[in-house]
């Protein structure tokens, strides 16, 4: 994996407010998975999600593939007693079969491209009985290439990944609220009429290296505008989002919980 990904982290001032609580709502949706647990998060990045989860669980094992976020985590958190980083590249993961109870991968799978031998390997580290939650966007409902991701899936298509692995497993879509999807909408005009000066859809088929910076720079530009336009902005929490088991093309995300036997 290219270390253009260590540029695609959660960062946490107000412009990115809503893309914030649609990833945090993931860990807060584990935390019945997970309390009392031996935790591994996959693709934790900064670590917010696995500190988080430590309040929780019997210990976490945050993965990243980037050696100086892990020292930082490592360091920025080395009173955390069940908390811990380590690097990887993935697959494999650098951890024991049936070793741990739960493997969390929120909005990770996208980003590899051995993505069927990530979820083997997760079945290998998982505990009998052990529980996978995996999130990822719905491409659906993307609007235009993101550089830093390598695929994106349909819910069908998911479906059959994950079953090709996976005996038990439960797909749901998460959704939000009127404010989440006027937020959304207006996200998508913003995004339209960038898109404008791509008549011929170049921006689909140069290396991923080559949008990169405008890519940054748009979605940096699209978030502060929203921001400033609609004051719903920064009144978005994770309450305003929601999972659901039926329409599920029209979700943003798709949620997995997969079981191993």
């Amino acid at each position: 994996m290219s270390e253009v990904y260590d540029r695609e982290r959660p960062t946490f001032e107000e412009s990115n407010n809503v893309t914030i609580k649609r990833c945090f709502f993931a860990y807060e949706f584990a935390v019945p998975h997970i309390k009392g647990k031996v935790i591994a998060d996959v693709g934790c990045g900064n670590g917010y999600g696995s500190v988080y989860m430590s309040e929780f669980a019997q210990s976490v094992i945050g993965l990243d593939y980037s050696e100086a976020t892990v020292a930082e985590n490592n360091k920025r958190h080395e009173n955390v007693q069940n908390l811990h980083f380590k690097s990887c590249k993935v697959p494999p993961l650098a951890l024991e079969a049936e070793s741990v109870d739960v493997v969390t991968a929120f909005q990770f799978i996208e980003h590899i491209h051995e993505r069927k031998a990530f979820i083997q390997d997760v079945k290998r580290v998982l505990k009998p009985g052990g529980v996978f939650i995996c999130s990822t966007p719905n491409i659906k409902m993307s609007i235009a290439r993101n550089p830093f991701h390598v695929f994106e899936y349909t819910f069908d298509e998911m479906k059959t990944e994950m079953g090709s692995v996976f005996e038990n497993f439960e797909l749901m879509g998460l959704n939000g609220n009127a404010k989440v999807n006027k937020y959304y909408a207006d996200n998508s005009k913003w995004a339209k009429r960038i898109l404008r000066l791509d008549p011929l859809g170049i921006h689909k088929l140069v290396p991923a290296s080559w949008l990169i910076g405008p890519y940054n720079y748009f979605t940096s530009l699209m978030r502060k505008d929203l921001k400033d336009q609609n004051a719903d902005t920064l009144k978005i929490t994770t309450a305003d989002f929601a999972l659901q088991k039926d329409n599920l093309d029209q979700c943003w995300d798709i949620f997995v919980v997969a079981t191993k036997k």
